[in-house]
């Protein structure tokens, strides 16, 4: 025999909520930008100079690997070269002159322009460009993770204040290195074939970064 229904009103279906869907035209300020990272600790996002969000995906096991080869390696050679740098990891949001809220995968800004900014300054998204950034790229050309972005990324740091850049493609095992204007270097990125360390230079003299770690992981 059938089941009896049960007796008294239905119980309401539950919907699940559908994923937030944001209008391609959407321009925010830097402000109501730190509030939606607020509201959504777990989601990895970046914002351009003229308030266009950028959404980020989680990456893929080699390059989050790298990525913590990358936060390694970098603190030894920091380390090592005895240099008063402030070190910072690809969950670093920085506002920028220009607006814009960029995260490099690593970063260094030089300690007296950070203990220059107020404890306030130095809990939110900190209101300077790094001096050193550093960014991997996928294996993929397309995404904010492809080369292309990077490199577009890279060039706004350096508009920003930026004094050195090392854009590290690990399928190749090669380096384009970034510098600013007046910075001695020449004009656009170079790029380094098969590089097993970068150097500092005049801009940060006994910094060495060893690649090989990176590479390999």
């Amino acid at each position: 025999p059938a089941a009896s229904a049960p007796s008294g009103p239905a119980e309401p279906a539950v919907d699940s909520p559908s994923p937030l869907l944001l209008p391609p035209d959407l321009r925010l300020t830097p402000e109501q930008f730190e509030l939606v990272c607020q509201a959504n600790p777990e989601a990895v996002l970046e914002l351009t100079a003229d308030g266009q969000l950028i959404t980020m995906t989680p990456t893929g096991g080699d390059t989050g690997a790298r990525n913590h080869s990358l936060s390694l390696v970098l603190a030894l050679a920091a380390r090592g070269s005895g240099l008063p740098l402030k070190l910072f990891d690809s969950s670093t949001g920085f506002r920028l002159p220009d607006g814009s809220v960029l995260s490099p995968d690593a970063a260094a800004v030089r300690q007296e322009r950070w203990q220059a900014l107020s404890p306030e300054q130095r809990r939110g998204f900190p209101p300077l460009c790094p001096d050193l950034v550093i960014e991997l790229a996928s294996p993929s050309d397309q995404g904010p993770r492809g080369a292309e972005a990077l490199r577009r990324k890279m060039a706004a740091d350096m508009a920003n204040g930026a004094q050195l850049g090392w854009l590290l493609f690990p399928e190749q095992r090669a380096v384009e290195l970034w510098q600013a204007d007046g910075a001695g270097g020449e004009p656009g990125p170079q790029r380094l074939e098969g590089a097993t360390q970068l150097e500092g230079g005049e801009l940060f003299p006994g910094l060495v970064l060893e690649l090989e770690e990176i590479w390999a992981s």
